[in-house]
């Protein structure tokens, strides 16, 4: 979805990173041999022993970092569940301790203490960070193994661990092994779950879509694009089931919020990922998702036929059923077939054709509601009169009848901007 975000510090370090050396003689310094929690609590470096480490640079004022926080502290908390031997040690670039305190709250991991200044800007010289949020990991001997571990992080959480280059090239081979395997099946079933759920939360077996055509919709209600195209899937959804189509949904909400996934979900006819699946940050990656709303369509044999149909249910609605390439391929055949055809008594004007016999037309759609529209008129009035063989026939959005020649009135559902459309010079019938 969202491109890595870095914000740029100026800090100039070694061209090398730290190839040897202990966890403590990275992190201690004279007088100190302690780590600091959220509560004050001093934890011996030395119970770092035999873990992973990742050195998290950070700092409040840098909205890339905030953003990427939660992220960190979900995989975190996940590999703590999993009893993995990992640590986090946060070194803050926070310009006051005031900060370094309301930020370190939102962290469940250790942190270099504020007052080490001298020891923060030298860890951020010896591993050469020129941008935060950085994430360098460490083995357990404090050897460096990667300082791309917030890549690493965003793209594949928990999984990632210990989040090295070798990690995420193995992690990539079996993704394209999953497409190459894909199936329903291997999409949406998971270790702990084989079932998706209606609105009233009713189980489904996974299983009962082997063999349809499925859409996964990838959804946030807060988007308003989202908000209308749901409305206009909802219709299409219902008429291919009145067809008796062998076709499915299935919702993959991207909502935070529990009452936001309630609220949408019960308008929605068909199938659902459980609220906070981590299934569905999954599929966003899987599918390298880049817009919202996007529909993907899986055929009945398991395979994706086109990653985002949005545009094609907008636009046709349910002729464009099944979706795949073949029916684009009609549909845009069909669409420009009927633009060759058109000629200016296809719009029913309340003019005679005859009139308009060679001269170029142009057609302006526009609206009184519409401000561009009312700026772009005067200008548009001015240059017909100028013109003796050009036309120009507005095409008003309303309920008004016209009365003159040149205010021309037709029924239309575009939305207004003010459109103009050479239609070229109009020749006499024969």
């Amino acid at each position: 979805m969202a491109e890595e975000e870095i914000t740029t510090i100026g800090v100039c370090g070694k061209d090398d990173y730290q190839e040897q050396g202990s966890l403590r003689s990275l992190l201690a310094s004279e007088g100190r041999d302690y780590l600091v929690r959220n509560d004050d609590e001093k934890v011996k470096i030395t119970e770092l022993k035999g873990k992973t480490v990742g050195l998290y640079f950070s700092a409040l004022w840098c909205g890339a970092c905030r953003r990427f926080t939660p992220i960190l502290v979900e995989a975190y908390t996940e590999l703590l569940s999993m009893e993995s031997s990992f640590e986090i040690v946060f070194v803050s670039a926070d310009e006051d301790e005031e900060e370094f305190a309301e930020y370190f709250t939102k962290m469940p991991w250790l942190a270099i203490p504020f007052f080490e200044e001298k020891k923060r800007g030298w860890l951020s010289k010896e591993f050469d960070v020129q941008g935060i949020p950085t994430l360098v990991i460490l083995d357990e001997n404090g050897d460096f193994l990667s300082d791309d571990a917030a890549r690493a992080v965003r793209d594949y959480g928990a999984e990632g661990f210990p989040f090295t280059a070798e990690k995420i090239e193995k992690l990539e081979e079996e993704k394209e092994a999953a497409r190459l395997n894909q199936s329903i099946s291997s999409l949406l079933v998971t270790k702990s779950r084989d079932f998706l759920v209606t609105s009233n939360f009713k189980r489904v077996p996974v299983s009962e879509l082997e063999g349809k055509i499925v859409g996964l919709y990838f959804t946030l209600s807060s988007f308003e694009a989202c908000a209308g195209f749901t409305r206009r899937l909802v219709n299409v959804y219902n008429d291919l089931k009145g067809r008796g189509e062998n076709f499915e949904i299935v919702l993959v909400s991207l909502e935070e919020d529990e009452s936001s996934f309630m609220d949408d979900f019960e308008d929605m006819p068909w199938l659902g990922i459980p609220f906070r699946d981590k299934l569905c940050e999954k599929l966003v990656q899987y599918f390298e998702l880049a817009d919202l709303p996007t529909l993907v369509i899986i055929g009945a044999n398991g395979k994706t036929v086109n990653a985002n149909a949005a545009e094609l249910v907008e636009d046709y609605g349910v002729e464009a059923y099944p979706f795949n390439s073949k029916k684009v391929k009609e549909l845009r055949k069909k669409e420009k077939a009927w633009i060759e055809s058109q000629t200016l008594e296809s719009f029913s004007f309340q003019v005679p054709v005859v009139d308009l016999v060679g001269k170029n037309i142009l057609l302006f759609f526009s609206a009184h509601w519409c401000p561009p529209c009312r700026v772009f008129s005067p200008r548009l009035i001015e240059i017909s009169t100028t013109r003796s063989r050009k036309e120009m026939v507005p095409l008003r959005s309303s309920s008004s009848q016209a009365t003159k020649t040149r205010n021309l009135s037709v029924n239309t559902s575009h939305k207004c901007h003010g459109w103009l459309f050479l239609l070229g010079t109009i020749a006499a019938a024969s």
